[in-house]
């Protein structure tokens, strides 16, 4: 999968790699296994929790439509209330992802395109609806992880303090793994240890910048 992203920059070309898996497929680690390795991380989830701060036009319009019990006592969006109303309604989440969905596109775009003016060996783009909402429009390549379904149901109901049936719940409104695997460039397995998880993310990185300064030389 290669896109309009790819651009040089002082003397490497800058490649931006997607991110993506399953809920509790430990997206997050590894980002950080990457960002030790010398990538630049972009996390839509981030971007998702920015794009709502105080005062924001996209904080207001899901006030609008979803009532003021979705804010904490501070004013800041209470995520697990607004989790709550979403994760078992369709109509609900989709209310709430035509209104935080563009606003996340936009400054990703905005994000993504000023790191490329600098020369960065690698920039990763965590998100977890890559394929869902089209983002992988803005990457180069993308990496999938996956785990089994086992050990995803442990690490959801250990991370977030769920029943077993809302774990379950909130899995099976994702895409199924294989879909996504098939849309990918690369896989990994994230059911075993961490460390054996890094081995794996590093072996990546140091190819994926080596193919980058050979098509660079190359060109």
């Amino acid at each position: 999968m290669v896109s309009a992203c790819r651009r040089v920059a002082g003397d490497v070309i800058v490649m931006i790699l997607g991110l993506t898996g399953s809920i509790a497929s430990g997206k997050s680690a590894v980002a950080d296994c990457f960002v030790e390795c010398g990538a630049i991380l972009v996390s839509a989830d981030q971007l998702a929790r920015e794009v709502v701060n105080p005062g924001s036009p996209a904080l207001a319009k899901l006030v609008e439509l979803f009532g003021l019990d979705i804010l904490t006592a501070g004013g800041s969006l209470d995520r697990e209330v607004m989790a709550g109303k979403v994760f078992a309604d369709p109509a609900a989440r989709r209310k709430l992802e035509s209104v935080t969905h563009p606003a996340i596109a936009h400054l990703a775009e905005c994000r993504l395109a000023e790191l490329q003016k600098a020369p960065h060996d690698l920039i990763v783009y965590e998100a977890p609806l890559l394929f869902e909402v089209g983002a992988e429009s803005r990457v180069d390549e993308v990496l999938v992880l996956v785990i089994d379904p086992a050990v995803q149901l442990q690490r959801l109901l250990e991370r977030d303090m769920l029943s077993e049936a809302e774990a379950r719940q909130r899995i099976v409104a994702q895409w199924p793994q294989a879909d996504k695997v098939q849309k990918a460039d690369y896989v990994i397995d994230n059911s075993g240890p961490l460390a054996q998880t890094r081995m794996m993310v590093e072996a990546l990185y140091d190819y994926l910048v080596r193919r980058g300064s050979l098509d660079l030389s190359i060109a």
